[in-house]
């Protein structure tokens, strides 16, 4: 065997946030893994478009799987975060109840709360709850404040996973399509971007095609349907109407449309719920912004004053079943279904695959944690501490204006064990290209820099 796990982060598209987790997490032991990526990057999917939640898991199913795995990764992600650098906002969210039939299903919530082992929840009142956020729209009944509920970055998290990962060992294969898997005598074959690998043991990370991959080696447990789920972005000058999450009372389909400050000093909301055909339709709809923009007006009406600066879509892995779709067969473990919670969850979901698969390996003597570049705006950006600019000019060479990205974040994200290869890539690690322009500036000047490292 070549191998000793192959990470299956793509059966087509997206090695996302879990797939990378996993990796991370078996690198820890003496084993050669390797880790597949279909597209250009890690975190390009799924992972690079959510609400970016730092979930309790205070609204889980209580007993489920996903409830227990979000709790853990909430306590594994909310220490490894801080450590390396990933951008972690602890702003506490309320959830709204807007009429009497929704303010009568907050105790039901708080009993959920409660058997899922999160006791912090606790319930406000219409005066409290104006006085907590007064910019919301007329008409709230109450809220339940969950203090620990937080924001996280989406980028950065898959990043850190991925280049610890890589750092200790592990093989990243990008663009490199998972075409077929078969068991072979002693483990498996995977066939992915015109070579074959065999391994001892296979991990199906591969999100929105997690069903397709099981497939090939002759399971039909679940089938994954795309949920699509639009979000607007509103512009930096909204930051001040809002100091929490603002959530919507679930129903069965989704937990509702939030509003929602990122740790990139915008406002979203967002997303819809829509389950499409294709995997792969991302595109925004006229209804779909229309209603966001409708939900926006009655939950913070303040914002419609504000431009837009941008819209995304992203897509979850919804399945048949109301949990996580994981589960071990002799050297395969199958992580399927992890739908919006899948960020919050990585790090457990991580750590249950690695008990499940049942290694008989010793650990690796740890290495120092990365450091990811800080792209968040709790803390100071490079552009703002001087003592830095002193020590390296390019710190201080702006060449993002809308988002303050800098010459030497650029010239560092280039550099990165794990490099980006796209302008997609080079936002996702700096932020440049994603501000109210959206690379009408700057966009020439950071393709020439690409152009440039990909010459060496």
């Amino acid at each position: 065997m070549d191998r000793d796990v192959v990470v299956v982060g793509a059966g087509v598209v997206g090695a996302g946030v879990v797939g990378a987790a996993i990796a991370r997490e078996l690198t820890r032991y003496r084993l050669d893994v390797t880790l597949v990526e279909a597209g250009p990057d890690v975190g390009a999917g799924t992972s690079k478009a959510n609400t970016a939640l730092h979930h309790t898991g205070f609204d889980a199913k209580p007993g489920t799987l996903e409830a227990r795995l979000v709790a853990r990764g909430h306590e594994l992600l909310g220490d490894y975060a801080p450590r390396v650098g990933i951008p972690l906002e602890r702003t506490g969210a309320l959830l709204v109840a807007w009429d009497d039939e929704q303010l009568g299903e907050l105790g039901g919530i708080v009993e959920r709360s409660h058997a899922n082992g999160y006791r912090a929840i606790r319930e406000l009142g219409a005066t409290e709850l104006y006085d907590r956020e007064p910019h919301l729209g007329p008409g709230a009944r109450g809220a339940l404040e969950v203090p620990d509920e937080g924001l996280i970055c989406p980028f950065t998290t898959p990043l850190a996973f991925a280049t610890e990962a890589v750092l200790a060992g592990c093989e990243l294969l990008r663009s490199t399509p998972v075409t077929g898997v078969t068991r072979v005598s002693g483990g498996f074959e995977v066939r992915a971007g015109g070579r074959t690998v065999t391994t001892r043991r296979l991990v199906n990370a591969a999100g929105l095609h997690s069903d397709e991959i099981d497939r090939m080696l002759g399971y039909e447990r679940f089938a994954v349907t795309a949920r699509r789920g639009e979000l607007i972005v509103f512009d930096k000058l909204t930051r001040p109407l809002v100091r929490q999450i603002v959530l919507a009372v679930p129903t069965r389909v989704s937990k509702g449309v939030l509003v929602a400050p990122t740790v990139f000093g915008n406002v979203m909301v967002g997303p819809t719920a829509e389950d499409v055909e294709r995997k792969d339709d991302t595109s925004s709809t006229a209804a779909g912004l229309e209603y966001l923009r409708a939900e926006a007006e009655r939950i913070l009406p303040a914002l419609l004053a504000f431009d837009v600066t941008a819209v995304y879509v992203g897509l979850r892995a919804a399945t048949e079943h109301t949990d996580f779709q994981i589960a071990f067969e002799d050297g395969y473990a199958c992580v399927g279904g992890i739908r919006s919670t899948g960020l919050s969850a990585s790090m457990a979901i991580a750590e249950h695959v690695r008990e499940g698969l049942e290694l008989e390996t010793a650990q690796r003597a740890p290495g120092p944690p990365p450091r990811m570049p800080n792209i968040g705006e709790a803390i100071p950006r490079p552009y703002e501490q001087a003592d830095l600019i002193a020590s390296d000019p390019d710190y201080g060479r702006v060449v993002c204006f809308c988002e303050r990205v800098t010459r030497g974040e650029i010239r560092d994200a280039l550099a990165s064990p794990v490099p980006p290869v796209d302008l997609d890539g080079l936002r996702r690690r700096t932020r440049a290209h994603m501000g109210r322009c959206q690379g009408f500036f700057c966009g020439a000047r950071l393709a020439g820099m690409l152009a440039e490292a990909e010459r060496g």
